[in-house]
Formats: C-alpha cells, structure tokens, sequence
C-alpha cells in the first residue's frame, strides 16, 4: 500500500463500509470530527482510489436470484486470445458476480449467481459453452452461505482503537 492509513481514516472506512448511506455529518460524529475535515479525509480517500464505490447490497433471495453455483473454469487453449476473450465474455455476464484467474487445475473461479437450477443451465450452455474455449467446467452448488461480506479486513491493514468493537 501506497498510502499511509492514520486511525481515524481507518475508522471511517470501517463505518462507510458498513453503512455507505450515512451522511459526512453522522460519520463525523462516529470519529469525532465536525463534517469538513471529514468530507476531506473521505474525498482524499476516493480520489487515491482506496474508495472505489459505493453501493447497495440487495438481498438475492428476495429477488428469487437465491440459486448460487462456483464454478472452476478450465480454459481448451489458456492463450493470450483465449484468456482476453474470456474475459470479455465475462465482463457482459450478469449471472457472474465475481471472476479471478486462478492457480492449480483451472484457469478461472466464478461465483454465479441465478433464479434456479434450469436457469443456471441456460446460462452454462447458452454462454460459456457456446463461447468454444472451455474444455472443463467443474460446478459446485452453494447449500447454505456461511459468511457473505463485501468489508474489506482493515484490521489487517490498521490495529483497530481500543475502543472499536
């Protein structure tokens, strides 16, 4: 990392990213600054790129988008064209909520996510498979979510204060 983390920035990342729709003048409170030195720090942090976005998180299963599936992805021929037009096809694939390139026996993890079971097959058929560079697709259907978190450990990065919980 690039850039130096005091307490407090580490204190504010922690809160937006648990509730990104509090305003500058509630995180301010929570750190113990008034809202300009906060709104600063904040803009600091976006344009270093340490805040990339802010979201909302939508609960899948109320959606009926509750069926998940990760997916090892080996590659026919992991080229350079294979391996960008993969990634291509990805990018436009709604169903894929996360991609990375992986070590070991495949060349790709994904994390998709659909309505059901028969959706999931319409879109491994109908876009992976129909793509022509997949030699093995190894899925493996989620049961029940243990753990789901977009928070970033920044334990890992600043000691949390004390008094933290």
């Amino acid at each position: 990392m690039t850039e130096t983390l005091d307490a407090i920035d580490a204190k504010i990342l922690a809160i937006i990213q648990d509730d990104a729709a509090l305003s500058v003048a509630q995180v301010a409170e929570m750190v113990g600054l008034s809202s300009s030195p906060c709104w600063r720090r904040i803009k600091r942090m976006e344009e270093i790129g340490l805040i990339l976005r802010r979201v909302t998180i939508l609960d899948r299963q109320k959606l009926g988008l509750d069926f998940e599936v990760y997916c090892s992805v080996k590659l026919t021929q992991p080229s350079k064209q294979n391996l960008d037009a993969f990634d291509r096809a990805v990018q436009a694939w709604p169903e894929v909520v996360h991609c990375a390139t992986v070590t070991g026996s495949a060349d790709y993890q994904l994390h998709v996510i659909t309505r059901d079971m028969r959706a999931f097959d319409d879109f491994q058929r109908e876009k992976m498979l129909s793509l022509g560079l997949i030699s093995n697709i190894e899925s493996r259907i989620v049961i029940r979510g243990v753990k789901d978190t977009t928070a970033a450990p920044l334990n890992l990065v600043h000691p949390a204060p004390e008094s933290a919980v």
